[in-house]
């Protein structure tokens, strides 16, 4: 038998300590879903932020690929993947972990001054910071500082040096943004108002306009970008008129899509779109 690829190897032994992994090609990317999973065709999800129920054998889906069980991983389906292997990703959520990715210097002294010492890792331009316990990813949460955790990836880089210390609350405000409002437009339509007080800031009208639309995402079964793009029209009709919708709002909708399979880029052009569409 020919001896193992060594990204091969060391995936193995990092799967054995209960972290799952996953194989990246060059360009610390994962590599691309199977044909039969392409373009949705499997029902999962070709942006991977969300896993879907696709159960396809090769390391499709990104970040949803990865795993702990070695006959996954040393599976036929595998085996091109790990002999072009680059390098090995490991999921940090789930592994109960989370990955504070210091891309400079600067990063990394601002982490000395301001987080609890744990166990770090070097990477080509920074550190990795890893804690125990899981939480959303994000990135940018400030220059040069990304999050890695939930539906994400990481570079394995080695074990590190130092203790695990747990996730501290300074790290978890880092992806908590106080709503902002959605910037005010003008239309020709009249605004339906009582008493100088818009309708909308009534919680209960406006959480059960989001909600709903919402929900009318989720249930999508096909044309899922067709109905993002209405879905959003409809709110914006309804609720873009006096500056009562909020980023949370707006983001509420854009996470809905891309459990979808939208894209980011999408959400934001349909928005875009439907903005135009109503003369906002």
């Amino acid at each position: 038998m020919s001896a193992l690829p060594e990204a091969l190897r060391a995936a193995l032994a990092l799967a054995a300590t209960g972290v799952p992994v996953l194989p990246l090609r060059r360009g610390k990317v994962p590599f691309g879903n199977c044909r039969s999973c392409a373009q949705t065709a499997c029902g999962g999800r070709p942006n991977m932020r969300v896993p879907g129920p696709c159960t396809c054998p090769a390391p499709c889906h990104g970040w949803a690929a990865a795993t702990t069980d070695p006959a996954a991983i040393t599976a036929p389906a595998w085996a091109r993947a790990w002999r072009e292997a680059a390098a090995v990703a490991y999921h940090p959520g789930g592994a109960g972990l989370t990955v504070v990715d210091l891309d400079n210097t600067d990063a990394t002294a601002w982490a000395r001054a301001n987080l609890p010492a744990t166990r770090t890792v070097p990477t080509t331009r920074g550190e990795h910071w890893i804690y125990r316990g899981a939480m959303p990813s994000a990135n940018d949460v400030r220059p040069g500082v990304d999050i890695k955790s939930t539906m994400s990836y990481a570079r394995w880089l080695g074990p590190g040096t130092g203790a695990t210390a747990e996730l501290p609350d300074v790290v978890r405000a880092l992806v908590v943004k106080e709503p902002r409002p959605v910037r005010p437009v003008t239309v020709t339509a009249p605004v339906r108002t009582s008493g100088g007080q818009c309708p909308h800031r009534t919680p209960a009208y406006l959480d059960r306009g989001i909600a709903m639309a919402e929900q009318r995402i989720t249930e999508a079964r096909s044309a899922v970008h067709a109905t993002v793009y209405r879905t959003f029209l409809a709110v914006l009709s309804t609720h873009g008129r006096c500056g009562c919708l909020t980023d949370t709002h707006m983001q509420r909708l854009f996470t809905a899509a891309q459990a979808k399979g939208e894209t980011a880029r999408h959400c934001a052009d349909a928005w875009t779109n439907a903005l135009t569409t109503l003369g906002l």
